[in-house]
């Protein structure tokens, strides 16, 4: 995949970045709710999902973006 002598970056790389920052965002929301938690707290928030959905969307971003570089 070259283009006028320059290496053309898989779409699967940019697609890795977006899945980290949004799995650091709602980790980082997540774990904010963990120590400043809300007024009024939603039905089963004591299983923390932020947490658990921001880790392994980051992790998922993480191997999106090993398994397709060529770093």
């Amino acid at each position: 995949m070259q283009r006028d002598g320059k290496q053309m970056i898989s779409i699967w790389i940019f697609i890795g970045f977006l899945l980290i920052a949004y799995g650091a965002l709602i980790m980082g929301q997540g774990m904010w709710e963990l120590f400043v938690p809300p007024a009024k707290p939603v039905v089963l928030a004591e299983l923390r999902a932020g947490i658990w959905w921001g880790s392994l969307i980051l992790i998922l971003g993480a191997v999106f973006v090993g398994t397709n570089s060529r770093w």
